[in-house]
């Protein structure tokens, strides 16, 4: 039933993809300053989000887009956008929000959409499921899927330890490390769209 192959491919391609070491100084930046029970929280809010919208491009992706007529390299250079903003605010120093949504929009933008669940996550689920053509692939692509979530809980809940280690000053590096991470993932994304859409022209 279950297809060690059809796991394993997967769950090494969400990883690459979904980088947890290099999600870490990004999520210890975003969330620096808050109380550590808020930043756990905010840990499992990030990764709930994903899942959820990982498992629902999974079961109805390609439907989604051709619905809404959009492609995936548009996807792709509209989550690059949206991270180029976000990379730009880090390098800045202008991370603050109102105080009322700001723990909430952190977790759920960017850390939930689009840095765990990028396009490149998403796509390579759609393609996983659309592949999986018996039960037992099914199941061993959802739980890559879970398995995937889990690690990536675990890496930014534990990676907590690291602030107090490097205190203020440590974290206005690390902020400033992730913005750089972060414009050059963002302007990655935006010249992989592009490439596709010149591609597909």
């Amino acid at each position: 039933m279950f297809d060690v192959a059809v796991f394993g491919s997967l769950f090494l391609t969400l990883f690459v993809i979904m980088d947890p070491p290099g999600i870490t100084p990004i999520f210890l930046a975003l969330t620096a300053g808050r109380p550590a029970k808020m930043q756990r929280r905010m840990a499992l809010q990030a990764v709930a989000v994903a899942f959820g919208v990982i498992a629902v491009f999974g079961l109805l992706g390609q439907q989604i887009l051709d619905y809404l007529h959009v492609s995936v390299p548009a996807l792709m250079i509209a989550g690059g956008l949206l991270l180029l903003l976000i990379a730009l605010d880090l390098l800045t120093g202008k991370t603050d929000e109102p105080t009322q949504t700001k723990d909430v929009n952190v977790a759920l933008v960017p850390l939930g959409m689009p840095l765990l669940a990028g396009p490149g996550a998403i796509v390579s689920v759609i393609l996983a499921v659309q592949h999986a053509d018996s039960v037992g692939s099914q199941i061993s692509v959802w739980s890559a899927i879970i398995a995937m979530h889990i690690v990536l809980w675990l890496t930014m809940r534990y990676s907590l330890l690291i602030i107090r280690v490097i205190k203020d000053g440590g974290v206005v590096l690390v902020t400033r490390l992730a913005g750089m991470m972060l414009s050059a993932i963002a302007v990655q994304q935006i010249i992989n769209g592009v490439t596709q859409v010149v591609q597909n022209a």
